[in-house]
């Protein structure tokens, strides 16, 4: 997965505010926004829909994924994932920041019913949590100042400093693959960023993903090098040993796949620098444990 042009990514500030998330949940939805489905008492859909609300954990800081606006929205990919999510359980969605390091116990203490957050599924996570999905899969990768031409690849970090974010997939395969990088791990990428920018790190790594994001908010500093290192799977987290609920998310990725909702999603926050998307994964229908 490569990035378009310079110019089309300085052009994002203007199209992801016309195609990204607010509250136009009808874009998204399955064409009967007023029509509620029932669900069996006691489920976790059945709270929810009577809640009238959704709480999702996403980013605040990542564009083309989860990005507040001056205007109060959150907008990006995995905003318009959870409102597909809301808008099948006939609710309305609220978002709340959930950096990577806070997902799980968001998760396990009730303050969101899921997180969608590029939120890359692994074992050691799904010992504490579930994860529906996968609905995007995407690898990690680095970027680096534009100018920069000495660090082309995951060996060039050797002996780097380098910045992740605390709590991240990313950070964790640096510590075991390059030792010799000097990690410094911030709360968001977007402090990582800052980082780069002012010369107080040479590189920051994390899903392509995410920075092919922050590259699109500033194409002339930044530029992702080599190709990804890694296969990178991002789920939906929801609470550990909810088969009932995990089912009905899975189900609802699968009929957003099929009707066209998943690509829409995709095109209108991805796709705007993108040039190749991907087709959707085929979710995991492993049985979640108790």
């Amino acid at each position: 997965m490569r990035l378009r042009t310079a110019a089309a990514l300085a052009a994002l500030a203007l199209t992801l505010t016309a195609c990204g998330g607010g509250d136009e949940q009808g874009d998204l939805g399955s064409g009967t926004p007023d029509t509620k489905p029932t669900f069996e008492a006691g489920t976790t859909m059945a709270r929810i829909q009577s809640a009238g609300v959704l709480k999702v954990g996403t980013k605040f800081d990542q564009p083309l994924y989860g990005e507040k606006q001056l205007s109060g929205d959150v907008e990006g990919f995995d905003v318009n994932v959870a409102k597909i999510l809301a808008d099948e359980l006939g609710v309305q969605p609220e978002f709340t920041e959930a950096v990577s390091k806070n997902r799980e116990p968001f998760i396990q203490n009730g303050t969101v019913d899921i997180v969608v957050a590029t939120y890359t599924i692994n074992d050691k996570r799904k010992q504490v949590i579930d994860f529906a999905g996968p609905y995007y899969v995407t690898g990690q990768s680095i970027m680096v100042k534009k100018d920069d031409s000495a660090i082309t690849d995951k060996a060039g970090l050797a002996g780097k400093r380098v910045c992740s974010v605390e709590g991240s997939t990313p950070a964790e395969r640096i510590k075991t693959e390059v030792p010799t990088a000097k990690l410094t791990t911030f709360d968001t990428y977007g402090k990582c960023a800052e980082a780069l920018k002012n010369g107080q790190t040479d590189a920051v790594t994390t899903d392509e993903a995410i920075l092919l994001g922050l590259v699109s908010k500033s194409p002339e500093d930044f530029q992702v090098v080599g190709e990804p290192f890694s296969e990178e799977p991002y789920g939906i987290g929801l609470k550990k040993g909810d088969q009932p609920f995990r089912d009905f998310l899975n189900d609802t990725l699968e009929k957003a796949y099929e009707d066209g909702r998943w690509e829409k999603a995709l095109k209108d926050t991805v796709g705007t620098v993108q040039d190749q998307l991907p087709s959707p994964p085929p979710v995991d229908r492993y049985t979640a444990a108790g």
